[in-house]
């Protein structure tokens, strides 16, 4: 009998803790694309990540129906989309990826659909990573629905990542140039994270890449200590300040199918 009370008592207090993991893990999750306010404690890119999110969810209502989302990773903006249908496509690969949350996977040129399957598409920095940017455009033309939307994010200033697979920075006349060319027409080209507000992000960046002595966590507890006040700042100056359009981190553009590109 004491031996069940025993149990009974170990069970509920495992039962909570494995519920507090599970909503950090959670929380943690949400932190990543979404940051809000622990990330100024814990993001070195929460600048970057807050304004990524902010433009997707004011954009987001564009798109509906049946959606491909295009090297979605974990999906981590799925939520913003009130579609039918929401299939996420990964490049099948054995890189460091996260390939669980994928429902299609491709060779990285002929994607597993139909031709106008989809009536929207979105794909969050992926475009950077693709070595053959017209025949990435062309396949997501060919599966993407006359007059289906594209809503993408691309980075205009930002380190290299994920290396060595990161290949191309555009301009947003470079964009619009590289859509028209594989018929899409841009409807909207927006620029994030503006004027100071890049330049506090870079700094960030930089410190925390930044190895001032061999050991790492003494190296992580001074870029912490400067990332913090510089993320609050940000935060402050970009209500502030006023924008500059010519120095910034992301283009995400809206761009619309109003034709088919044959081979």
């Amino acid at each position: 009998m004491t031996y069940k009370i025993a149990q009974l008592g170990i069970k509920e207090p495992a039962k909570l803790i494995i519920k507090m993991l599970s909503e950090l893990k959670k929380l943690y999750k949400n932190e990543q694309f979404n940051p809000k306010l622990m990330g100024v404690f814990v993001r070195p890119d929460y600048l970057l990540r807050r304004g990524l999110y902010k433009i997707f969810s004011e954009l987001s209502v564009n798109l509906s129906g049946n959606l491909l989302d295009v090297g979605c990773g974990a999906k981590p903006y799925q939520d913003l989309f009130d579609v039918d249908k929401y299939i996420g496509l990964e490049i099948d690969d054995k890189g460091d990826r996260n390939h669980k949350y994928a429902d299609e996977f491709y060779d990285g040129k002929k994607m597993p659909f139909s031709d106008n399957s989809f009536d929207s598409v979105f794909s969050s920095e992926v475009l950077e990573h693709v070595f053959n940017p017209n025949e990435f455009l062309r396949e997501i033309n060919r599966v993407t629905k006359d007059g289906g939307m594209l809503l993408m994010s691309v980075p205009f200033t930002y380190r290299e990542h994920e290396q060595p697979y990161d290949f191309g920075r555009y301009t947003s006349f470079g964009l619009k140039y590289i859509l028209s060319e594989n018929g899409f027409e841009v409807v909207e080209c927006r620029k994030s994270v503006n004027g100071i507000w890049a330049i506090l992000q870079l700094l960030i960046i930089y410190l925390v890449n930044l190895r001032l002595v061999k050991n790492k966590y003494f190296n992580l507890i001074i870029a912490l200590i400067f990332m913090i006040p510089i993320n609050i700042a940000g935060l402050v100056l970009s209500k502030v300040s006023s924008k500059d359009n010519d120095i910034y981190l992301n283009n995400i553009i809206l761009a619309k199918k109003i034709k088919d590109i044959k081979e």
